[in-house]
């Protein structure tokens, strides 16, 4: 892994890029963080994914806040406190109209490196990642073959920036995979985003796992290592089908 910089819309953003063994170039995927922030478990998302051939870009969006320590899954969301400064300091900042700013300078970046295959590249994230990874496949969708979301909320809300208002633009093959117990995402919201996705005509897949929401990483308290390993089989076999065939 190595840690570098990228000048994004609001200042320099820090980024942790992976690039598999052997000889490139690789396809790219642009991975979005979920809403607990970088930590070692975040990472560990990245550095996996490498392995299966894929050069990853892993941005660290919530750089509008300021550096901060890692987060605690366990207490962030339990505690008041810690809830509202995530929510007033990170959130508030990290807005979709931002992180899509954003995601241009991301994507101009993986452009430019010569261990990435030139042509679309491919996305997936987590929770509120989830959601800026579906939004992304509405912004970009000359520049973003496959999008994954995992775990995403609101994405297919009242809200004017709501992702599945943006289906008709979308040129990418998606797989959503919800959580039977998630209250981001409940069995309306499901039918509205393939309601909204069938009718644009985009391929895709959406599916909701026997878990709760949040359950890809190791450290969060909802972790179920039988539908992680079941989220790497989906990512994958959308990947390779899309960027490797």
């Amino acid at each position: 892994m190595t840690r570098i910089q990228v000048q994004a819309k609001d200042g320099l953003c820090p980024c942790y890029v992976y690039r598999p063994s052997g000889a490139g170039p690789w396809p790219a995927v642009l991975v979005f963080m979920d809403g607990v922030g970088i930590r070692p478990a975040m990472l560990e998302v990245g550095e996996r994914l490498a392995t299966y051939g894929y050069f990853v870009l892993l941005p660290d969006y919530f750089y509008r806040s300021g550096p901060y320590e890692p987060m605690d899954p366990h207490t962030v969301f339990a505690d008041p406190e810690k809830r509202k400064v995530l929510m007033e300091k990170f959130f508030a900042r990290a807005t979709p109209a931002n992180v899509m700013a954003d995601v241009g300078y991301f994507l101009d970046w993986l452009a430019a490196q010569p261990d990435v295959k030139p042509g679309r590249i491919g996305t997936t994230g987590y929770c509120l990642g989830g959601l800026m990874s579906l939004t992304a496949a509405g912004t970009y969708p000359d520049r973003i073959a496959a999008t994954a979301s995992y775990h995403g909320g609101r994405l297919a809300s009242d809200a004017p920036d709501s992702p599945h208002l943006l289906a008709p633009k979308m040129k990418s093959r998606v797989y959503v995979a919800g959580a039977i117990e998630d209250g981001s995402f409940p069995d309306e919201m499901k039918a509205r985003l393939e309601d909204a996705l069938t009718k644009a005509g985009v391929e895709h897949t959406i599916e909701t796992y026997p878990a709760k929401h949040g359950w890809v990483f190791r450290d969060a308290p909802v972790h179920d290592e039988a539908a992680t390993e079941r989220h790497w089989k989906t990512l994958v076999s959308l990947l390779d089908t899309t960027l490797k065939g």
